[in-house]
Parts: structure tokens; sequence; C-alpha cells
């Protein structure tokens, strides 16, 4: 097997099959494929470390590898042992589904107490300060329209960075854009217009139009790929210059994520509303009432937009 579920699914065979269904499952559902390529290494390293198959594994034997050290020798941390049975008791899970076994190993394991570190946004003037470092390059306003975009509208670094000229639509003086969540949640919702002009302004430094493009174009073309549009990679490691540029603590994607949270409520949105916003599922059953958001007019954009000045 290899660290990706493309490589082996003409030649895999028996429990292999099986993993690979399990994979694409998780990308599918996920729309992470972060998440499955993580995923993948866990299961692997698990059953060559195992030498078992996974009818043959046992509580024990799951134990000893979620508590085990690493490749660099040292111990797990609380996080890492949780994701590791997570990990087998999401694949035990989809096996029982498939009828394939009877129990999950899983089930026995106590998984330990993890005290989450505290979520980080940026402040509207720590925002302010690093849109101001961006070059004015094509390059520059591609970014900072991912940025504006990350920060208006609250959605994962993948789903933004997903996006195509065909998720957006524009219906008088406002535009929308279409997404997929997290679990494979669809959704519908208003693209703020300073994220939009960005956006229109970054596609005509590279020579393109959004009446133009076909609809499975990247709103974030690059240079060197044209037609692929912009990686993950790239977009983060122009990040971090720009964070060390601004004086700001560099830090992951996911951040512009807790920072449309934060600014959200400084903007007098309820915890309600900015959970609905964000389509937290820890909040299911509030999210029910109080999805007033997708699919309407957005009406907190503009007071985000003017705290960080755009």
């Amino acid at each position: 097997m290899t660290t990706t579920i493309a490589n082996f699914a003409d030649t895999a065979t028996g429990w292999q099959r099986a993993l690979y269904a399990f994979l694409a499952e998780k990308e599918q559902r996920s729309g992470s494929r972060r998440t499955v390529e993580g995923y993948s290494r866990m299961l692997q390293d698990f059953f060559s470390r195992s030498g078992k198959e996974p009818d043959h594994v046992t509580a024990q034997d799951i134990f000893v590898y979620a508590h085990g050290p690493g490749l660099s020798g040292k111990q797990p941390s609380a996080i890492t042992i949780g994701a590791r049975i997570a990990c087998l008791s999401s694949f035990y899970r989809f096996l029982i589904r498939m009828e394939l076994i009877q129990s999950n190993p899983c089930d026995r394991l106590e998984r330990p107490q993890v005290s989450p570190s505290p979520p980080r946004g940026l402040s509207a003037e720590q925002v302010q300060k690093l849109l101001a470092v961006i070059p004015n390059t094509p390059v520059g306003l591609r970014d900072r329209a991912i940025i504006l975009t990350l920060v208006l509208t609250g959605r994962r670094r993948a789903e933004v960075l997903g996006m195509k000229a065909g998720d957006l639509s524009i219906e008088g003086d406002r535009a929308y854009y279409a997404y997929r969540g997290k679990g494979g949640k669809k959704g519908r919702r208003e693209l703020p217009k300073p994220a939009l002009d960005a956006i229109i302004a970054a596609l005509g430094a590279f020579g393109k139009a959004l009446a133009t493009m076909r609809p499975d174009e990247s709103l974030w073309p690059s240079r060197s790929q044209q037609c692929k549009g912009l990686t993950s990679g790239t977009f983060y490691g122009n990040l971090q210059r720009y964070f060390r540029k601004a004086d700001i603590t560099p830090a992951g994607v996911h951040i512009f994520r807790h920072t449309a949270a934060k600014l959200r409520r400084d903007a007098g949105e309820t915890v309600e509303d900015v959970s609905c916003f964000l389509d937290h599922s820890s909040l299911a059953v509030t999210t029910v009432y109080l999805r007033r958001l997708e699919g309407e007019q957005d009406r907190t954009w503009a007071k985000v937009a003017e705290a960080i000045g755009v």
C-alpha cells in the first residue's frame, strides 16, 4: 500500500480493497485530501506494525500502537493517541457497516482527556496590518482576495482554495457562492462585495474575467499552473511571509476562520448566529432553527469589512 488511495486502487485485494473503499468514502464525506492522507498513513503504519489482518486485531494491539512511540522515537501526546484511536475506530465502524466484521476493538479503549488550546483569531487591526504588507502584484492581489474571502465568509481553507468560477453567481447587485463543506454539507451564501471586487481585480491581473472563464476554472490562477490554479502549499508559504512582514505571529490558514468568528461577535452577532454562519455541527439542534444566513442576504459582512478597512 502507498500513502494515497489512488495509487493502489487497481492492484489492491482483500482487506486492501476495504481500506481503499474506506478512504474513498472519507474523502467524499470530508472533502479534505489532507485528512484522507493522514488516515491512510496511520492505518498503514498500524497494520504494517501489527502484521495482522483487520479481523484478527485485538484491543491490546490498538492500545500498544496508540500509546507507542512514533518514527521520531518520542512518546505520543494525548492528541496523537486520541487521533490514532479515532482513525482506527472510524475504519472499524466502516467495516461493521459493510458487514465485514462484527465488532470494533476500539470500543474497549478509553480515549485520553485532551484540553484543547483556545482558538486564536486576528483582531481587525491585525487584519489591516496583514493586508497592508501584501504587494500590489498579480500574486499579491490574488492572495489578498483569498484572505478577504476567508475572513468575510468564514469558510474553511479547502472550501475557499477549491472555489471555481462556476461556484459564483451574480443576481442583481449581489453575488453568491456555492460550497461543499465538511461532511459533504452543501450550501449557498452571499459573497461579500469586498471579496468579489478583490477576486475580479486579481483575475484581471492574470488576464482573466469571470464572464469568460470556464465553470471548472479555479478562481485563484497561478503563473505556473494556469489551468489547475494555486496550490495550498504555495499560498501557505506566501502567507507566512506576509505574517512576518506584518510582525504578526505566523499561523496556519485556519486562523482566518477563527478571525471570521471573532469579528462577527465583535460586530454584534450572537453565538448562535456565528455558529450557524460557520456551519458548526456541535450546535446541530440550534442550527436547525437559526440558519438564517444560509442562502439569504448577509447582513453582517459590511461591519466586518469596515472594521478591517476594506
